[in-house]
């Protein structure tokens, strides 16, 4: 039996990687992206294009999305010339987006109405993890779709975990959230603060990740951190918008979130700033601005 066609909507970053490592899997994909320029080199290894939405739900078995924000989703999956005006019943559409748990839960309603089965599946991992196809996948659905599409989340990530109904995998995304920001704090912090007092930062991180301190935020970001370079594998804008989602789900929970209001005013400094295109390890440099302090080794 022949591999599934796999539509793939929002080609960035982490979109780019996630379709490569599909399409060395041996699945055929047609993607679309509202900037054709970041198609270059999918087209080039042989992916198909398609001109909207629409006509990437007319051309696959299988859509997935990885798009900023709810509105774009819900825009991109409900809209004028969206997804749902080109399924057919027997389709599955796999949200793997950062997105309001309401909203998944908007999008899989609308979707079972027209017999199209869904998954939110959003990711953690960055950049890196999406290169390597070593993603933690939190997904929300139904467990029988779960096992159906198992073999397409595997060709992107490493940890692939159910984690319950539809919007699931969105809370514990929001969830994930909460902890990579605080870990982004506090190591910010750290070196602020061992900076000013006249200590080599990058001794900070050599030491802070041999102990209990030890992240993978810090394996990952620590030693660029030190080296000033921000160049994105996360935008910060990005990881501001997962924390409004974060105070909005903590909201309708009636769940108080009094740490993660302070990194969300932290991250609207950057935002403030015009950084919103950092990394989202940058909000140190919101904290170096409060110190006087560069806790870098260059730049």
């Amino acid at each position: 039996m022949s591999k599934q066609k796999i539509g793939f909507i929002g080609i960035g970053i982490m979109g780019s990687r996630m379709t490569a490592n599909l399409m060395k899997a041996g699945y055929a994909t047609v993607i679309h992206d509202r900037n054709r320029e970041n198609l270059t080199d999918l087209l080039a290894a042989g992916a198909e294009e398609a001109f909207s939405p629409k006509e990437i739900a007319e051309k696959s078995d299988i859509v997935i999305t990885m798009l900023p924000d709810s509105p774009d989703v819900e825009a991109v999956a409900l809209g004028t010339d969206g997804i749902i005006e080109g399924v057919s019943e027997g389709m599955v559409h796999i949200d793997m987006s950062s997105i309001a748990p309401t909203s998944a839960v908007k999008v899989s309603t609308a979707m079972a109405e027209k017999g199209v089965d869904c998954l939110d599946a959003p990711v953690s991992g960055g950049d890196v993890g999406a290169l390597n196809a070593t993603l933690s996948i939190m997904v929300g659905g139904e467990e029988e779709l779960f096992e159906q599409v198992k073999p397409i989340l595997e060709a992107m990530g490493k940890t692939i975990i159910l984690c319950g109904p539809s919007g699931a995998g969105q809370t514990v995304k929001a969830c994930n959230q909460i902890q990579v920001a605080m870990n982004f704090v506090g190591m910010a912090e750290a070196l602020v603060l061992g900076t000013k007092a006249g200590v080599d930062p990058a001794i900070i991180v050599e030491v802070l990740s041999g102990g209990y301190a030890q992240t993978r935020v810090m394996d990952v970001r620590g030693p660029k951190i030190v080296q000033g370079d921000f160049e994105p594998g996360f935008k910060s804008r990005f990881h501001y918008k997962d924390l409004n989602i974060i105070l909005q789900t903590g909201n309708d929970y009636q769940v108080p979130l009094p740490a993660s209001s302070l990194v969300h005013e932290l991250y609207g400094a950057m935002m403030a700033a015009g950084r919103g295109d950092l990394d989202h390890s940058g909000v140190i440099t919101v904290l170096e601005d409060l110190a006087k302090v560069k806790a870098r080794t260059t730049k």
